[in-house]
């Protein structure tokens, strides 16, 4: 018998029914003396105190893990001198029982405690340290003050979207328990090269009316889209945070609308997921709709990616609210600077101290509960560039955190992906300590791409170097082109639709005097501001829209699009909406219905992608003769590109195995205001060029499934647009 084996029997016994069952009881005193037996657990009689049968608890299981007949209660802190667990009746302003855990329940720096006859839906709990008090040190601990459980799994409180948090004085956790039982699906495992990545916001994706869902602004809302994100063709939703967040704190308002954090990237409590996005109430049992939704996205394949921010938490700054860290190990888990400051490289208060042992062991834990518990397939890294930080800021050359996820085998096949800068100036895209295992969003393909197709057709040697996989950035330590996931936006900037609407940002709502967001969006609003009736206009900047969709989907690298991009929703020019949570921010779907043929473009673009595998990855060498991948001009047989390449071309080829057949895609990219005349490659006989897409057709043939044939090499591309032709016999 082994110790593990043990525990998961103790752990299973507590999801079957029948709680206080005598002979339940007797079982559970039976595995627990087992586990004594078999660790280094000293074996002791429950005792009494504060009115509660206790014994020691189970130090190496943190949070709190309800057991058949008690409630196992772990915490830890280097530095406190004593603590109390504080156990209250639901929404009750005083608790109804303080328990002292005795010296002798500790083992090392962790205090834990064995609690019976608790009724878990009936209580919710917190703690109180004790310790040093010195902010010129770094040391808060404050007796009087309530520490939420950095392990919880559920926070009080914060089940209404928008109301104000803490009433009671403070934040608190409630016992959850697992009754969830997955099915066979379990990771789709979609590799890198194949996956199309589409980035949301729970809440925003379906809060408008227009989403005609029952449960808007939900997990469960969710759920009824993905028949749509099936049709849409993406393998992967990245999910912007769901960790347990405080949608009110720092609101403010603006000519009275109310102003909400509502992207979520002030993290409250990280193994919690967002009780607000649930569509009713779980007591005790949360996380069950996040669970069901992201079994019944696998079962249609389509996986899940977290967006996590471990850069920095809610408690901000000195002047910011004390919820859990602060009052543990102040210390230890926020960079301070001598004078016991916090630095912020965030630029939102405070910055975790990622790799001390400490925080990093937490960290891994964190992600490991996610996959094992909620079964996600990868994570996003906000300002990833942080958890590579000393514990005075300095960039490590060897992170020891980043390179124990790189290693973890728990997370051995789930996506890592990297935001590789942060606000204190740091910037590793192409640099980032990737040990051959993590990915990055490449800033530098956005940022060259859009300025590419826009008109600064200066840029081409770099346009030509994204197009095809970023290799001078991504070598070495990294796994080639699989590690740039390209995007031209996302949560952080304008929508596709803006991109091409508006010259600047206009972020006045924001009530920051236009101050925040970005003023670097190489962005062009085709000769008006704003919108346009004109349909000149509004022809020019569809036709901006399908070159960078047709252009991102044509790109070596992993696409990652923004959601209701692909049918052209609008933030009205606000690139910050980070505080609003209104018309600015959530997905209006009447547009779906307005802008039709854009989706259908859009949806035949992820299409065609995953028809032509050559895009994604190199293959064997093409039977045909066709060069593997090289750049061109408006003529195939000159290769210089410069500042004076207007018209770019790209061509991948190579022999699919999956097809038996060779396999080409050669995209054209004429950023210029006039037309250019260009010629195809050289094919051999039996051989010809189809033309698949051609985003400027006269005829809005803007797709064709069946390539076109074409007889004469030398063809015309119109001013401001893409072509892509393929390999036909």
């Amino acid at each position: 018998m082994k110790l593990n084996d043990v525990v998961e029997k103790l752990l299973n016994s507590a999801d079957s029914e029948g709680e206080g069952d005598p002979q339940q009881v007797r079982e559970q005193e039976k595995v627990y003396q087992d586990i004594v037996q078999l660790s280094s657990i000293v074996w002791a009689p429950t005792e009494e105190i504060g009115g509660f049968k206790v014994r020691p608890g189970i130090p190496t299981i943190n949070g709190s893990t309800l057991m058949n007949g008690a409630v196992n209660f772990t915490i830890y802190s280097l530095g406190a001198t004593s603590c109390e667990l504080l156990l209250y009746h639901r929404k009750a302003k005083k608790p109804f029982g303080i328990l002292p855990i005795p010296d002798s329940f500790k083992v090392g720096h962790v205090w834990s405690i064995m609690v019976f006859g608790l009724n878990i839906e009936e209580f919710e709990y917190s703690y109180r340290l004790d310790g040093p008090y010195d902010p010129a040190k770094g040391l808060y601990f404050d007796k009087k003050k309530e520490i939420l459980d950095p392990y919880a799994r559920a926070v009080v409180g914060q089940r209404k979207w928008g109301e104000q948090k803490g009433k009671t004085g403070s934040y608190r956790a409630r016992v959850v328990k697992n009754t969830f039982r997955w099915d066979t699906s379990h990771f789709p495992n979609t590799p890198m090269e194949d996956s199309i990545i589409y980035e949301m916001h729970v809440r925003g994706f379906t809060r408008h009316s227009s989403s005609n869902v029952t449960y808007p602004g939900t997990f469960a809302g969710l759920i009824e889209k993905i028949p749509y994100l099936k049709e849409l063709g993406v393998t992967a939703v990245e999910l912007m945070p769901i960790f347990e967040f405080d949608e009110v704190a720092n609101g403010h308002t603006y000519k009275g609308r109310p102003l909400y954090e509502y992207w979520g990237y002030n993290t409250v409590a990280f193994f919690a997921p967002n009780t607000s996005y649930a569509a009713s109430a779980e007591y005790n049992r949360e996380g069950r709709e996040l669970k069901e939704t992201i079994q019944l996205l696998k079962e249609n394949g389509i996986e899940v990616i977290l967006d996590v921010v471990f850069n920095h938490t809610a408690e901000g700054n000195e002047k910011g609210p004390f919820i859990s860290f602060r009052g543990l190990d102040n210390n230890i888990w926020y960079m301070l600077t001598p004078d016991g400051h916090y630095y912020n490289f965030s630029g939102c208060g405070n910055t975790v101290n990622c790799n001390h042992p400490v925080v990093q062991q937490y960290i891994v834990e964190c992600l490991r509960y996610w996959v094992t518990q909620y079964h996600i397939d990868g994570f996003r890294f906000d300002l990833a560039s942080i958890l590579g930080r000393d514990e005075n800021g300095k960039p490590m050359e060897n992170p020891p955190l980043l390179q124990t996820l790189a290693f973890d085998p728990i997370l051995g096949n789930v996506k890592l992906i990297a935001e590789a800068w942060d606000a204190g100036g740091m910037y590793q895209v192409g640099s980032f300590p990737a040990y051959n295992r993590w990915a990055e969003w490449n800033g530098k393909y956005r940022d060259c791409m859009r300025d590419f197709l826009k008109g600064n057709y200066w840029t081409a040697p770099e346009a030509a170097a994204r197009i095809s996989g970023s290799t001078d950035l991504y070598y070495g330590v990294y796994k080639g082109y699989t590690s740039s996931v390209n995007f031209l936006t996302c949560h952080d900037g304008f929508t596709l639709y803006d991109l091409y609407s508006y010259n600047v940002k206009h972020n006045e709502v924001n009530g920051w005097g236009n101050a925040d967001g970005s003023n670097d969006n190489r962005s062009w609003n085709c000769g008006v501001e704003g919108e346009s009736k004109d349909p000149a206009v509004r022809a020019l900047r569809f036709r901006m829209m399908r070159n960078a969709i047709t252009t991102l989907m044509c790109s070596r690298g992993t696409p990652m699009i923004y959601s209701g991009d692909e049918f052209g929703n609008t933030q009205f020019g606000n690139n910050n909406g980070y505080c609003q949570d209104n018309e600015i921010s959530w997905l209006n779907w009447k547009m779906l219905d307005e802008n039709r043929d854009f989706f259908e473009f859009y949806k035949s673009m992820i299409a065609f992608r995953k028809k032509h595998r050559v895009i994604s990855r190199a293959l064997p060498a093409a039977k045909c003769g066709l060069a593997p991948l090289q750049y061109c001009n408006a003529d195939p047989d000159n290769h210089m590109i410069s500042g004076e390449t207007s018209t770019l071309g790209v061509l991948f080829s190579g022999y699919d195995e999956t097809k038996e057949a060779d396999d080409a895609v050669y995209i054209v990219l004429n950023s210029y205001w006039e037309d250019r005349m260009i010629r195809l490659p050289a094919l051999p006989s039996g051989h010809a060029w189809g033309l698949a897409v051609n985003t400027a057709d006269l005829q809005q043939n803007y797709y064709n499934e069946e390539p076109v044939y074409l007889p004469d090499p030398i063809l015309r591309v119109e001013a401001r647009s893409v072509c892509v032709f393929t390999l036909m016999k």
